[in-house]
């Protein structure tokens, strides 16, 4: 070919060239995009295809005869534990009640100690007491029986998802037909895209007048949502048919079933993903996905669709309609027949989403564990391994604080508008963390007070400072001078405290400086003792950190949060024996097995007798100290030990308490740090005492170490007395320490004795 001029024209090899070389390099690039998404789908899919969130249950109810229990607070338990009320109870986590009578299937259940098989028995309650427990087939008593534990929240701290993973095995069949009825009929045939599925369900959609059929094959819908983004490009969908076909390239059709049942989004829950149909099931049915029955599978396939749009819990009748659609489906394709179709059609939505919650209610207790774990597990192995974390929380307990946390402050007025809150509820001898709550909003997220603030704890202290002195030989009846004191400061200043009545009280016993808590009375023993002394007592107990010496320690100026507070307390609760408090029982993995026991640890840091007599010090706050108002609230036969505790102009309200049972501490205050208006008794002791009213607690009997005398003593001459003396109190003693009485007194112990044996004597005449 040549031009005008003759020349051989050389434009058409040149392009073609170029042509071909701009064709090399797309496919270069495409195939080296290819073998990128290829090596992606192989890597993910074979490795730890999903980062399992790290699920956090309470302790199990445990269900004996005898057991205090009323019916309100065991149908609680069953609501948080995912039961599910029916009328007459078939499958595992379903109850009925009848009055005070229960009919209850718990679920299988991994403990530490192995699996816990799913038992069918009847529970009655009567006058506040578990009467008895049958099996329900056969009538046989039970011993005792466990309620396994309220699932109450999960760790996934990256990806905000929540799932629960199911093998192959573990999806019922009902569910995977109508899963390809619905969105994929041609599954088993197809190579990953299937063109003539897309122009068969554009034509059943069109004639339904509804989309009744999916176009995209399961393998691309789980190429979308398991790799790509849900933005609409063509980019995108390319990459989702190639991963489509590199998927059924690598892995078998059941392989990746499997991996859609268990990615596939269906909910949302606050700012948690729901993936999967196990997780699904669990959240709007309170079931376990072999126990769904057909209009609930009808409704769980049917949201595929559109999770928003299908919502049963905020768009009810665009489900229904849905539901309708997919039964249709189902009837039509012979998976059910007409009379279940008719039967799943007339159920209402109610029985499937009547009861509907996901959990996750204490924030601040989670809060307690994750940083528990830390210390022993990296973050990726708490949130993806899918470790089973058995903890402490109490329910019942948590409950209780959350409600009269609530109330008391309500009916404080305006200054319990202002207030903050935290608690921290234990159990007295084994130093379980039974309760928590981190804010006055105990369900709110958040700053966590009850770990995180940190303020003075006021007369709280004082125990410590009476502790340190008892084990320097003073007694309980020792002579206190609660006078004016003046203590020179390392910056040339002089430290003048005062009580908080701004009155002296003269000569005082120990035990009545503490129980009233005077600050002059405590600065004059703290000094007297010796600050090193109190500071190394304080470390003892459980205060962390290093203490500066100042002499304003000795009245509470050291900071602390309520928990390490709680832990302070824990030591004198349990009689001297220091034990870490513990939020964990036990960490399980995805397989269930045991991967940590957080057993009691028990260290004896004090001897018996000190300790007993700094109880019996705190057991009269209540009787005649600060604490008086609590017997309004609780019975004095209670025999509570416990503190408040006031910081300057009343910015910090204070209480911490033990019963026979539990060991509770309370703080009210304000974020900015200004004065609250409040003291430790008008407001922390309240909420204490109104949270302790709802849980019963046992009476408080200390143990009484070998060697203690009883001795009664005058209030105000120190001496010993009789129970005839009505200023007179009964104090215990190690031996030999008890004062003596005065000629007066001595004189009216002999009378008392005359008399106790005169009236031995008549008694005689009448055995």
């Amino acid at each position: 070919m040549t031009d005008g001029n003759g020349r051989t024209g050389r434009k058409w090899p040149l392009l073609t060239t170029i042509i071909a070389l701009i064709l090399a390099a797309t496919a270069l690039i495409a195939g080296m995009h290819i073998l990128r998404l290829d090596r992606m789908v192989r890597d993910k899919m074979t490795g730890r295809i999903w980062a399992l969130p790290a699920e956090v249950f309470a302790r199990p109810l445990e269900l004996y005869p005898g057991l205090s229990l009323d019916p309100q607070t065991l149908e609680d338990e069953l609501e948080l534990a995912g039961y599910r009320q029916e009328e007459q109870p078939a499958a595992a986590g379903a109850y009925a009640r009848r009055g005070g009578s229960f009919e209850i299937i718990t679920r299988d259940f991994h403990y530490p100690s192995g699996l816990e098989r799913s038992e069918h028995f009847t529970l009655v309650i009567a006058d506040g007491r578990v009467r008895d427990i049958t099996h329900q087939t056969t009538a046989e008593p039970i011993p005792l029986i466990r309620i396994d534990p309220a699932r109450i929240g999960s760790f996934h701290a990256l990806e905000y998802e929540d799932r629960l993973l199911l093998a192959r095995a573990e999806l019922p069949e009902l569910l995977v037909e109508t899963l390809l009825a619905v969105e994929d009929r041609d599954f088993h045939s197809h190579s990953g895209i299937a063109p003539r599925s897309i122009l068969r369900a554009l034509f059943a959609n069109l004639r339904a007048g509804a989309t009744v059929q999916g176009g995209s094959t399961l393998t691309q819908q789980l190429a979308k949502n398991f790799f790509l983004t849900g933005e609409r490009t063509l980019t995108r969908k390319l990459n989702e048919a190639v991963i489509a076909l590199l998927l059924e390239l690598h892995f078998d059709k059941e392989t990746i079933l499997t991996a859609y049942a268990n990615e596939i989004f269906l909910g949302q829950e606050g700012d948690r993903a729901i993936h999967g149909f196990g997780r699904a099931s669990r959240f709007y049915f309170r079931r376990d996905l072999a126990d769904l029955t057909v209009e609930q599978v009808a409704l769980l396939v049917g949201m595929i669709k559109g999770p928003s749009t299908f919502d049963p819990r905020r768009n009810p009748d665009q489900c229904l309609q849905r539901r309708a659609v997919v039964l249709g489906v189902m009837r039509d394709r012979n998976i059910i027949n007409t009379g279940q179709y008719q039967q799943a059609m007339a159920e209402p939505l109610q029985r499937s989403t009547r009861v509907m919650h996901g959990g996750s209610r204490f924030p601040a207790f989670l809060d307690l564990v994750r940083r528990e774990l830390q210390r022993q597990y990296r973050e990726e192995d708490l949130n993806g391994r899918g470790m089973k974390i058995l903890t402490t929380l109490d329910p019942q307990v948590q409950r209780q604080v959350e409600r009269e946390l609530d109330r008391t402050l309500k009916a404080l007025g305006r200054k319990g508008d202002e207030l903050e809150a935290a608690v921290v509820v234990t159990s007295r001898e084994g130093g379980e963390i039974l309760a928590l709550a981190g804010s006055r909003n105990p369900v709110a997220a958040g700053f966590n007070r009850a770990l995180s603030a940190r303020r003075p704890i006021g007369s709280l202290i004082k125990p410590v400072v009476y502790l340190a002195a008892l084990e320097r030989g003073y007694t309980l009846a020792s002579p206190l001078q609660d006078a004016a004191v003046s203590i020179p400061t390392a910056n040339g200043q002089t430290w003048r405290p005062q009580n908080y009545d701004r009155r002296e009280h003269g000569r005082v016993p120990l035990y009545l400086a503490l129980a009233n808590s005077y600050n002059l009375a405590t600065v004059r023993l703290g000094m007297e003792v010796g600050l090193q002394r109190v500071i190394e007592c304080a470390g003892r107990l459980g205060l962390p950190g290093t203490i500066p010496a100042y002499p304003s320690f000795l009245l509470g100026t050291v900071e602390l949060s309520p928990l390490e507070v709680s832990q302070t307390y824990q030591t004198l609760a349990t009689g001297g024996f220091y034990q870490p408090q513990r939020c964990i029982d036990s960490v399980l993995g995805a397989d269930n097995s045991l991967l940590k026991r957080y057993p009691m640890e028990v260290e004896q840091r004090f001897s018996p007798d000190s300790i007993f007599l700094v109880n019996t010090a705190l057991q009269h706050t209540m009787r005649e100290g600060t604490a008086r108002p609590l017997a309004g609230m609780l019975s004095p036969a209670l025999a509570i030990a416990g503190k408040t505790g006031t910081t300057d102009n009343l910015r910090d309200s204070w209480f911490a308490g033990f019963t026979g049972d539990r060991l509770a501490v309370v703080w009210l205050g304000r974020d900015d740090n200004t004065p609250a208006g409040i003291t430790g008794a008008a407001g922390a002791m309240v909420v204490w005492g109104r949270i302790m009213q709802g849980l019963h607690p046992k009476t408080l009997e200390l143990a009484e170490p070998p060697g203690i005398q009883w001795q009664w003593i005058d209030r105000r001459s120190l001496t010993a007395s009789t129970r005839f003396n009505t200023d007179a109190v009964a104090l215990p003693f190690l031996a030999g320490t008890a004062p003596e009485g005065d000629a007066i007194h001595q004189g009216v112990r002999a009378v008392e004795q005359t008399t106790r044996g005169l009236i031995d004597s008549f008694r005689g005449l009448f055995r």
